[in-house]
């Protein structure tokens, strides 16, 4: 009896003092918040966001290529001109003093595939050597909304310029367009524009 008296003082003890109890129980300190990421359109670097795992194996759709600058509309005092060097083909565009864009059509066709689904749209660029720049992208979608104004600082390197866009499921009824302002400081900078692609989200 005596013995089972002090084995039950003993469990009775350890149990008060914590010896049972889980690491969480034990952890007095005020919880801590988990960390998150906080949404920035602006990417301060010469450097694109880097690619998820599969991200370039996706089935991207062709918004727009040097092949074809039709699609392209740039004001009176701005300039686009399709060029060439070791590099591949690209579109150099410069705005103009004002900070007009230079707008690249998204075809009524490639938005109806978009409806209703996340998208990963990807600008393919670089600045002109020794001149690097900051641009501004924005987009109108008509129905299916826009992409906010997203800013990237872009150098002389080719690089890729990513950012998402979550549209509503409505039938687009018109085209829509990406437009880029080569120099957001105006100060009469060029960009040159390989391809603008986009893809969609698995």
């Amino acid at each position: 009896v005596t013995l089972l008296a002090a084995a039950g003082i003993g469990l009775y003890f350890a149990a008060q003092t914590g010896v049972f109890k889980s690491a969480a129980e034990l952890d007095t300190a005020p919880p801590q918040t988990p960390p998150t990421v906080e949404d920035d359109d602006f990417t301060p670097s010469d450097t694109a966001p880097p690619l998820n795992s599969g991200e370039a194996e996706r089935d991207w759709i062709n918004v727009f290529s040097p092949s074809d600058p039709t699609l392209v509309s740039a004001p009176s005092d701005a300039k686009a001109e399709v060029m060439q060097d070791d590099s591949g083909s690209f579109l150099r565009i410069r705005s103009g003093a004002s900070g007009s864009a230079i707008s690249f059509d998204v075809e009524q066709g490639v938005l109806e595939k978009l409806a209703g689904k996340h998208a990963t749209f990807d600008i393919i660029a670089r600045s002109e050597e020794g001149q690097e720049t900051q641009i501004s992208v924005d987009c109108n979608f008509g129905e299916l909304g826009d992409c906010g104004r997203k800013r990237y600082a872009v150098g002389h390197e080719r690089n890729e310029y990513l950012f998402d866009v979550r549209f509503p499921d409505k039938r687009p009824g018109a085209a829509g367009a990406i437009a880029i302002n080569s120099d957001f400081d105006k100060q009469g900078k060029s960009v040159d524009i390989y391809e603008i692609r986009v893809a969609i989200v698995p």
